[in-house]
């Protein structure tokens, strides 16, 4: 696959449809490789009319595992990156938790680069709006099982936390997220590059007076039932970028599972088509 480069970081990227004439970027939360955009959701954004692209944020996936510091602004720069190796101007741009907050970041640092923007299952960084429950703070804290020890043991961790903060309305099977559980740990494995992710979210603070002079197409998309960033999270985004389309989705968690494709897309083909 191809690569970009930010200074001395390279990030691993993948494009569909790369006759279409706009781009749809998706970007990734905590920890979570772009396979996480699975090649068939990619594909009905394409049917929509776009160029997709998904890349591994940098400590994730097969992109570059810095062990400095970071900040968000720097994973935002990544993103430029990948859209300038893909030779690609202006963007819509599409992220989810953390890849929201990238993609604020993105549109804040350059909002002339930026057509539309879809936050998903996100938040400002205002402190009140991260409120996991006590079971979802337990997987985001707890790191996993030594996989070379306790293969399995690992693999029942994975899919304990994903039925923990995943979408009751629209549950994976078992045999599902064990095969997602498996496939990530075969393509990378790196549980230290979330805590620099997360210092990173973390150091970027507030971003809610910076999204008031934001002029662009937004649409915020929640789950009502996310326990790992509750609905507070997406009402504050939405009340802070101004003309922001606010959708709460009940019985979504924080989570993209097949039963959700059209739901997210309608979310991004929204957004794109008020650009």
């Amino acid at each position: 696959m191809p690569r970009a480069r930010n200074g001395d970081v390279e990030i691993e990227y993948q494009s569909f449809g790369d006759n279409q004439p706009q781009t749809v970027l998706l970007v990734n939360g905590l920890g979570s490789q772009m396979t996480r955009w699975p090649e068939a959701f990619c594909e009905k954004l394409v049917a929509k009319g776009y160029r997709v692209i998904r890349f591994d944020n940098r400590d994730t996936g097969l992109s570059i595992w810095p062990t400095e510091a970071y900040t968000l602004t720097d994973m935002a720069h990544d993103g430029f990156a990948v859209l300038d190796a893909a030779g690609v101007k202006r963007a819509h741009l599409a992220g989810v938790s953390m890849g929201g907050m990238i993609v604020q970041r993105m549109a804040l640092e350059h909002p002339d680069r930026v057509l539309s923007m879809t936050s998903i299952m996100s938040t400002t960084g205002e402190p009140s709006t991260f409120q996991s429950s006590p079971e979802a703070a337990t997987v985001l804290n707890t790191p996993p099982p030594n996989p070379d020890k306790n293969y399995e043991a690992f693999i029942a961790h994975g899919i304990a936390s994903a039925r923990t903060i995943g979408s009751p309305s629209y549950p994976w099977t078992d045999d599902e997220v064990r095969e997602r559980v498996i496939a990530e740990h075969a393509r990378a494995f790196n549980p230290a590059g979330v805590a620099r992710q997360m210092a990173a979210v973390r150091g970027d603070g507030d971003r809610t007076a910076a999204l008031k002079g934001l002029a662009i197409p937004v649409v915020v998309l929640h789950g009502a039932d996310d326990p790992l960033l509750p609905p507070a999270g997406g009402e504050a985004t939405a009340a802070a970028i101004p003309g922001a389309e606010l959708r709460i989705i009940p019985g979504m968690g924080h989570d993209l599972p097949p039963g959700l494709y059209e739901i997210f897309i309608d979310a991004i083909v929204s957004a794109a088509r008020r650009a």
